[in-house]
C-alpha cells in the first residue's frame, strides 16, 4: 500500500484531530496522532508535543524516525508517546495510530484495570472493527498501567500486542485509548466504534443520576429500610 506524503498525512490527521476535539475526545493538549510516511526507512508524521487538537494544522506535525528522533530541521518536540506509536506500527504493521483521552475510556480503564482488560461482546457496533463480521464477536482490550518511562512503557506495549494478537486496541489506565488501522480512515473508524462502545458500556452501569448501578441498588435498599422504619414509627 502506498504511503501518503508528509504534508498529506499531516493535513488528514489535523482534520481528524479537529473532529475528535469537537467530540470531547482530545480536550486541552491531550491525545496524539501519527501516520507512516515512509516504510524504508521507517518514518512517521506525528503530532508535536503540547499541540491543541482543536486548532491543529500541518505545522502541528513533525517527521520522526524509528527511534523517535526528529528528521530534518523542523522546530518542535514530538509527542512524548512517540515510542508507543512506533511500537504499534512495528508490531501491527499499522499505517496510522490514534490516541484519545475521552472521559468514558478513562473511567473504564480504571474500573477494569484489576482484570487486566475490558471485554466487549454482543454489540452490533463491533462489526465496525476490521475483520469483525458478527455482533457475537468477543473483543478483549488489554489495560496497561500508565508509566512516564516511555522506553519501558513501549516495551510493555510490545509485549501486550504480542500476547493479544487479535486486539484492535489497548487502554492505558486513567489515561486513554490507543488504536490503529491500515489507513488513517480505518484508524479513525476504530476510534469512533470503540468510543461509542465505551460510552454505551459506561452508561449501562449507571442509573439516571450517574451513580454506578451496584451503588444505586445499595442506596435504594438503604432508603427503603429507612422508609420502612419511619412508617413503623
Amino acid at each position: 500500500m502506498a504511503v501518503p506524503t508528509f504534508r498529506l498525512a499531516a493535513s488528514t490527521l489535523a482534520q481528524v484531530g479537529r473532529r475528535f476535539y469537537d467530540r470531547g475526545w482530545v480536550l486541552g493538549t491531550s491525545g496524539n496522532f501519527s501516520a507512516v510516511v515512509s516504510r524504508a526507512p521507517l518514518q512517521l508524521a506525528i503530532t508535536a508535543s503540547g499541540a491543541s487538537k482543536g486548532t491543529l494544522g500541518v505545522d502541528g506535525f513533525l517527521r520522526c524516525d524509528a527511534a523517535g528522533q526528529i528528521v530534518g530541521r523542523r522546530a518542535g518536540t514530538p509527542s512524548a508517546e512517540t515510542l508507543l506509536h512506533i511500537e504499534v506500527v512495528k508490531r501491527r504493521g499499522a499505517s496510522a495510530v490514534l490516541h484519545t483521552h475521552s472521559i468514558w475510556a478513562t473511567m473504564l480503564s480504571d474500573r477494569h484495570a484489576t482484570r487486566g482488560g475490558l471485554c466487549i461482546e454482543q454489540y452490533e457496533m463491533l462489526k465496525g472493527l476490521s475483520g469483525v463480521t458478527s455482533h457475537e464477536h468477543r473483543e478483549w482490550i488489554p489495560i496497561l498501567d500508565n508509566d512516564q518511562d516511555m522506553p519501558r512503557l513501549a516495551s510493555h506495549v510490545g509485549e501486550t500486542l504480542t500476547s493479544h494478537p487479535d486486539a484492535h486496541a489497548f487502554l492505558l489506565r486513567r489515561h486513554g485509548l490507543y488504536t490503529w488501522g491500515a489507513t488513517i480512515a480505518e484508524a479513525e473508524r476504530h476510534v469512533e466504534i470503540l468510543e461509542f462502545l465505551f460510552e454505551a458500556m459506561g452508561r449501562a452501569r449507571t442509573d439516571a443520576n450517574g451513580r454506578p448501578r451496584s451503588e444505586a441498588r445499595h442506596g435504594d435498599r438503604a432508603n427503603s429500610g429507612r422508609e420502612s422504619s419511619a412508617s413503623r414509627r
